[in-house]
């Protein structure tokens, strides 16, 4: 790729990013999201995730190919070490490597605050997202079954997990990611 660049996203970014999630919302079943969100609802959505977690994005030439962030598993105290990933590429970037450079770059920045598991949740099938999550060494941890009605179909998720930092006996807090 002709001069990849990986960088932290900025609220700015929201619109473009909002233009590679859109054919997802309205063309799949890979997000359960009905509707596209608005171009100020999708930039507070970066907005509070860049208050804790990473949001990376990958641009060429001026251009954004891809987005890729965490958000807390859950938001009870004693999950703070676990995070959900997300990703999303342009549609002509799939099956290029672009989503392996931008997960092992967010793993490593959460790894970096703290964290120690990764999960992602994918809609089933999906070969694209599967293999990712595999070829990054996630395992398959179940099935939920008709999860979501989506396309005129109830749809499965599965959970995939992936351990990247060892599980200290008292671990530190996890930093935002402002601190690392």
């Amino acid at each position: 790729m002709p001069s990849l660049h990986l960088r932290p996203a900025v609220p700015e970014d929201a619109g473009e990013l909002l233009s590679i999630y859109r054919p997802y919302v309205e063309h799949t079943a890979v997000t359960f999201e009905y509707a596209v969100p608005t171009p100020a609802q999708f930039t507070q959505r970066v907005r509070d995730t860049l208050a804790t977690h990473p949001y990376l994005v990958a641009e060429a030439e001026g251009t954004l190919l891809g987005y890729a962030y965490a958000a807390p598993f859950h938001p009870r105290a004693a999950y703070q070490w676990a995070a959900e990933t997300t990703i999303y590429l342009r549609q002509d970037q799939r099956g290029r490597g672009l989503g392996r450079r931008l997960y092992g770059a967010l793993m490593e920045l959460l790894r970096l605050q703290g964290i120690r598991t990764v999960y992602g949740c994918v809609t089933v099938p999906n070969a694209g997202s599967e293999g990712l999550h595999a070829a990054m060494g996630f395992r398959l941890t179940g099935t939920w079954h008709r999860a979501g009605f989506k396309c005129g179909a109830w749809r499965d998720v599965a959970w995939f997990e992936k351990p990247i930092a060892p599980y200290d006996p008292s671990p530190a807090p996890v930093r935002p990611i402002g601190e690392v």
